[in-house]
């Protein structure tokens, strides 16, 4: 977002010699961010793939929020099995086409366990976006934490935070992550994909605010900020910070889908999510063993996975055009 109404007034009021130069650019920062918000709603609204993408994102979270309610409906909970629904006379083939598709199970069932499908998808739905939007949440307020700092303070401060970010970018983590969620317990597992994947991704994040702190340290604002006498944590987080709104926004979304692909990863390589709880990537590495006499069973749970993130996907990139012209006007 651009500050120039803040600069201005903050120039302002120092000239007069109020006292309340330290609020003035944050009152009018908000104002321009409300205004700006409205315009990328508006300009979301006329994209149709950010509007499918956003109404996947929507169903998918209703879903996984009304989860018991579904399956309630449905008759079947992800655990049960129906020994029913399959052939044990076919190696558990299940009974019907498309892998056993009806009224009865609405998406199928596995094959040799005859668990329902569909109540294993609205499960999956609910640890997937919980383990996502957890690590989104805590990524975003380590790496706009830390990028604010460093950014701002710079020195010695700088110096470790960018050291720490290098090595962390540099760092294997896709085989660091198997290595020690191998090695602990499988209890609290879904904890711990969130602090292992968040440990990895905040530095992409940090990097960028920094970039951009740095930057807005020497806007006239913030050297209003501190003639008036602002402390360096007050002009961080209520002068720099609502100018990184939008980045932040932008950066999230699309963290996004690529913390649910490494869930469902981590899942499929069997150091994720722990069964019996249902996962997307679980049931997709259970489903390839079957995928050539029942590809439906590979079908349901991979088309699901890869809507979320497509969607996720389009949605952040139109967002992160949208504020790109807004802000190069």
């Amino acid at each position: 977002m651009t500050s120039s109404p803040t600069d201005l007034t903050a120039t302002q009021t120092v000239a007069a010699g109020t006292g309340d130069t330290a609020e003035a650019p944050v009152a009018q920062a908000a104002g321009a961010l409300r205004a700006g918000a409205g315009g990328t709603w508006q300009a979301l609204r006329r994209d149709a793939g950010a509007m499918l993408g956003l109404g996947y994102i929507v169903l998918i979270s209703l879903v996984a929020v009304l989860a018991p309610v579904l399956t309630a409906i449905s008759g079947w909970n992800p655990y049960e099995f129906d020994q029913s629904a399959i052939d044990p006379n076919l190696g558990g083939m299940p009974i019907g086409p498309w892998g056993g598709m009806g009224a009865e199970h609405w998406l199928g069932v596995e094959p040799g366990s005859g668990r329902d499908i569909f109540a294993r998808i609205v499960y999956g739905a609910r640890v997937s976006m919980s383990i996502a939007l957890s690590a989104t949440l805590l990524t975003t307020v380590l790496g706009v934490s830390l990028g604010l700092v460093a950014g701002y303070f710079g020195g010695r401060v700088d110096l470790v935070v960018s050291r720490v970010m290098d090595f962390l970018m540099a760092f294997p983590a896709l085989i660091f992550m198997i290595a020690v969620l191998s090695a602990l317990p499988a209890s609290n597992r879904s904890a711990l994909l969130v602090v292992v994947i968040s440990v990895f991704g905040w530095p992409y994040l940090a990097r960028i605010v920094r970039g951009q702190t740095m930057s807005l340290a020497q806007r006239e604002f913030v050297e209003a900020a501190r003639a008036a006498g602002a402390s360096g944590t007050r002009i961080v987080f209520r002068e720099i910070l609502p100018n990184l709104r939008s980045t932040i926004i932008v950066m999230a979304t699309l963290a996004v889908p690529g913390y649910i692909g490494t869930e469902a990863g981590l899942s499929f390589l069997g150091v994720g999510v722990v069964p019996p709880a249902p996962s997307w990537g679980q049931m997709i590495a259970a489903s390839v063993k079957w995928y050539a006499v029942d590809p439906a069973y590979f079908l349901v749970p991979g088309t699901f996975l890869f809507l979320l993130v497509l969607s996720f996907t389009v949605l952040g990139d139109r967002l992160r055009a949208v504020v790109d012209a807004q802000e190069g006007r």
